[in-house]
């Protein structure tokens, strides 16, 4: 079975990307989104990168 990155239509809080990242590295949403959250805050790129995820991630 081949894995491929999708954005979650389940597990969604805004756009279900970082349900989607979760899903395919197969760990805890939460942890992802607490990832995202401190990357937004320390280097800024966070909400561009979201923003670029949520253009050109496929929805599930």
């Amino acid at each position: 079975m081949e894995k491929k990155l999708y954005r979650s239509k389940t597990d969604r809080k805004v756009a279900g990307v970082c349900g989607g990242i979760a899903e395919y590295f197969d760990i805890d949403p939460t942890v992802v989104r607490i990832l995202w959250i401190i990357m937004s805050w320390v280097a800024g790129s966070g909400i561009i990168a979201y923003i670029l995820a949520c253009i050109f991630m496929p929805e599930e």
